[in-house]
C-alpha cells in the first residue's frame, strides 16, 4: 500500500535523512533510524499509515512540531508518520472555540487568536507544536491560571491502532480522552485535530525582571519559592541561574509577568516589589508593558534553534532549603556560559478525574544544558541528567516535555495513573502498534559515552511513567 497524498520515504531514499534530521529540532540529534518516514498530508494518510504498517510488522512512531529534546519520535525500526504538513486552525470567536492540527505552533496560533479578542496558554517556546505538548500536560504562558493546556482539550479526532477515524469526547470515548489529557509520548494513538476551549484576550501584560550578584542566589531563589503559595495564579513567576551578559559570574533573574483580566490587574507584582533584597539587584524593569509575541521572544532568544541542548528536570514539595542543598552541584557548576538552571514557580494544582495529567508540585527545578560542539556532549548531558539522581530524596517526578527516561527514568504519572494508562493500552492497541516511552536502549548519553569508548555505568533499569514490572518499549 503506497497510496499517500504525501511521500513516503524509505531508509536509505533520497531525502530521508534530511527529514530523520530536520524532524528533531535540537541540534544534538538522536541516533536512531526509522525504516521508513510518511510525510502525512492528510487524515487519510495517516489512516492508511497506521494500516501499513501494521500489515508489515512495524511499529509505528509519531512527530509533529518536532520540539522533543531527545527526538522521542524518532526510533529505530518501525514506521515514522510525520505530522508537521498538518497545521491548519480554525476558530469560532462566538463559541470561543477553536479546531488546530497537531504541528501549530503556539505563536501563529496565538497570532490568529489575537485578532479575535481570544487567547490560549500555549507552550513557552514559540516553535513548539501543539501535538506534543498538549498530550504531554501543557505548561504554557498563564497556565497557572488557565491551567494545563490539556485541561481545555474538548474532543480529538484521533487514528487508532486499526487505522479507524473516531471523533472522541468525554461522553463517546472518555478513556481515549482521560489519556489523551497528559500521557505524553505514551500515548496509544495518533491525534490529527484537537477541538479546544480558547479564553479572552488579556486586558494587558506586564513584565518585571530582577538581576542579582552570585552571593545573594540561595536567598533570592528560596524567597521566591516560599512566596508563591501567596501570590496570583494570573502571576507566572520564575528564576534563573545563569550568566548574564558582560558579568564574570552567573547571577541570579527573577522574571514576572502579569497577565490582567478585569479580576486580577497590576497588583499581582506588588509582593515582588517588597521583596527584602530588592535594592540590591544588579539591573531591573518594573512593570513593562508587554505582548505575547514579547515573551515569545524573550523565550526564544534563551533557547535559539541551532544549538544542542539537554534537558532534564523534577518536581519538589520539599523546603526550599533542602532543594537548594541537593541542587548545589547543578547550581555552582554551569557546563557552558550559555546553560542555566530554571527555577519554576508553578504552585501545584489538583488533578482531574478526566485527565491522567498527574505529576506536579510546588517547583520545578529544571537544568538546561546548552552548547555548540559535539565533543562536549557527555560532558553536558551528565551534568543534565545524572546529577538530578541525586536529587532523589526531595523529587516527585518529571515532567513531559523535558523528560528522558532513556538516561534519567523517572515518573511523569502518579502510580494509579501510570497504571490505568498500561491497561487503557492494552485495550486500545493489543499488539503494541504505537511506540510508547524511549527505553534505556535508545540513550543518547549512552552514544556520547560510546564515543568517548567508555562504559556505561549508571542505572537504566526501567521506563518513565511505567509501573513495575511492565517491560519498556
Amino acid at each position: 500500500m503506497t497510496d499517500f497524498d504525501g511521500v513516503l520515504l524509505t531508509r536509505g531514499s533520497r531525502g530521508y535523512e534530511a527529514v530523520r534530521l530536520g524532524a528533531v529540532w535540537n541540534e544534538r540529534k538522536p541516533d536512531r533510524h526509522p525504516e521508513a518516514i510518511l510525510l502525512a498530508a492528510s487524515d487519510r494518510d495517516v489512516q492508511r499509515g497506521v494500516r501499513h504498517a501494521a500489515v508489515r510488522g512495524l511499529r509505528v512512531s509519531v512527530r509533529s512540531g518536532g520540539h522533543s529534546w531527545i527526538g522521542s519520535g524518532i526510533r529505530d525500526g518501525g514506521l515514522l508518520i510525520d505530522l508537521s504538513a498538518l497545521d491548519e486552525v480554525t476558530i469560532d470567536t462566538a463559541q470561543r472555540r477553536a479546531t488546530v492540527r497537531p504541528a501549530v505552533q503556539g505563536t501563529r496560533f496565538n497570532a490568529l487568536l489575537a485578532a479575535e479578542g481570544l487567547v490560549f496558554p500555549s507552550g513557552h517556546c514559540p516553535s513548539v507544536g501543539v501535538g506534543g505538548f498538549l498530550i504531554g500536560g501543557g505548561y504554557g504562558w498563564n497556565s497557572r491560571a488557565l491551567g494545563p493546556a490539556c485541561f481545555s482539550v474538548e474532543a480529538v479526532d484521533a487514528v487508532l491502532a486499526d487505522g479507524s477515524l473516531v471523533h472522541a469526547t468525554d461522553e463517546s470515548h472518555p478513556d481515549l480522552m482521560w489519556a489523551v489529557r497528559g500521557s505524553g509520548p505514551g500515548f496509544f494513538a495518533i491525534v490529527t485535530r484537537f477541538h479546544l476551549r480558547v479564553y479572552p484576550a488579556y486586558d494587558e501584560i506586564l513584565r518585571s525582571f530582577y538581576v542579582f550578584p552570585e552571593e545573594l542566589r540561595d536567598e533570592v531563589l528560596a524567597w521566591t519559592y516560599d512566596t508563591v503559595p501567596e501570590v496570583s495564579d494570573a502571576l507566572e513567576m520564575s528564576a534563573k541561574v545563569a550568566f548574564s551578559p558582560g558579568a564574570g559570574r552567573p547571577t541570579t533573574m527573577i522574571t514576572a509577568a502579569a497577565f490582567c483580566t478585569p479580576g486580577t490587574g497590576p497588583e499581582m507584582l506588588d509582593p515582588l516589589e517588597r521583596a527584602p533584597f530588592l535594592q540590591h539587584a544588579l539591573r531591573k524593569a518594573e512593570r513593562v508593558p508587554s505582548t505575547l509575541d514579547d515573551l515569545y521572544a524573550l523565550s526564544d532568544a534563551l533557547t535559539p534553534k541551532g544549538n544542542r541542548y539537554a534537558v532534564d528536570g523534577i518536581w519538589t514539595d520539599a523546603p526550599a532549603r533542602e532543594v537548594l542543598d541537593a541542587g548545589r552541584p547543578l547550581l555552582e557548576e554551569l557546563p557552558t556560559r550559555e546553560s542555566f538552571l530554571l527555577w519554576m514557580l508553578w504552585g501545584g494544582q489538583p488533578t482531574r478525574e478526566n485527565a491522567c495529567w498527574s505529576t506536579q508540585a510546588r517547583l520545578y527545578f529544571s537544568p538546561n544544558a546548552v552548547w555548540q560542539d559535539p565533543a562536549d556532549d557527555l560532558r553536558t548531558e551528565l551534568w543534565a541528567h545524572e546529577a538530578l539522581r541525586a536529587m532523589a530524596p526531595v523529587a516527585r517526578g518529571t515532567q513531559f516535555a523535558d523528560a528522558n527516561p532513556a538516561d534519567r527514568p523517572d515518573h511523569g504519572l502518579e502510580p494509579a495513573q501510570a497504571a490505568r494508562l498500561e491497561r487503557l493500552r492494552r485495550r486500545y492497541d493489543p499488539e503494541g502498534l504505537f511506540r510508547t516511552y524511549l527505553s534505556p536502549a535508545e540513550s543518547t548519553t549512552a552514544l556520547a559515552l560510546h564515543r568517548h569508548q567508555l562504559p556505561i555505568s549508571v542505572d537504566r533499569d526501567r521506563e518513565i511513567g511505567l509501573p513495575d514490572p511492565l517491560t519498556p518499549s
